[in-house]
């Protein structure tokens, strides 16, 4: 039987403690929503960053089509577009996305050691249970809260109780002590939209002008079916329904 953990947020990563195990991050408010919705809105990859000079640097040298977008501590980035599915679904068909977060990414950037490293999110959560259980059974799963400044963030830890709810009905898996209070919590949580708008992060942004529909649009579990496996000799997130790793 494989195994389930969770860390509540990316400080708490130990990158070489993640060899040999599965690992799937969470940045529900947005960086993982947004890669969710580029992929299934047809970009050709998503490519996280550490940071926007990394993101420039890297830009200078790729040959394909791409676009820039991020956020630093929640301001905008001179050049950058805005990381959200608003501003890229009608931009994003067929380029790749160069994307950088004070959270999201940092943690995927952090757990590159796993042997196989997915994104995920409400929004594909269901999707993923079905290739955890296809593709992974009996490994030792670890699930990734980014967080947000050092803190727990309620919304991570939402998303990560949903995939477990899902993995659960597919799967058995032995649950640790946070991954059964994840469960716990998702299935005593109220609608995700009204979690999601009253959660800390999710207020702040409403309060520095983001529109509620963009917190809305995360919270819709199910929404797509795509597999967001990265894969480390490319650097890029890609659709892919078997895991793309190397040793």
């Amino acid at each position: 039987m494989g195994t389930i953990q969770v860390i509540f947020k990316k400080e708490d990563i130990r990158p070489e403690k993640l060899k040999g195990k599965v690992v799937v991050v969470f940045d529900v408010l947005f960086a993982t929503s947004t890669i969710t919705a580029a992929i299934a809105d047809g970009a050709s990859s998503v490519i996280p960053v550490f940071s926007p000079d990394e993101a420039r640097k890297k830009a200078e040298q790729f040959e394909d089509p791409f676009i820039l977008a991020g956020e630093d501590k929640g301001r905008g980035i001179a050049g950058f577009e805005p990381p959200l599915r608003t501003n890229l679904k009608s931009i994003i068909q067929n380029k790749h996305l160069f994307l950088t977060t004070t959270n999201g990414t940092v943690a995927l950037h952090q757990s590159t050691q796993a042997s196989s490293l997915y994104a995920a999110s409400l929004l594909n959560n269901p999707a993923m249970a079905d290739h955890m259980a296809e593709h992974h059974q009996g490994e030792d799963i670890v699930l990734v809260c980014a967080g947000s400044s050092g803190k727990y963030t309620v919304e991570d830890f939402y998303g990560v109780g949903s995939l477990i709810y899902h993995m659960q009905k597919r799967d058995r898996w032995e649950l640790s002590d946070a991954a059964v209070t994840a469960l716990g919590f998702y299935e005593g949580s109220g609608p995700a939209k009204e979690l999601l708008r009253n959660c800390r992060i999710g207020k702040l942004l409403v309060k520095a002008g983001l529109d509620p529909k963009e917190i809305d649009f995360a919270a819709e579990e199910g929404l797509f079916d795509s597999i967001l496996t990265y894969d480390r000799d490319s650097g890029q997130i890609k659709e892919g329904k078997n895991a793309t790793s190397s040793a």
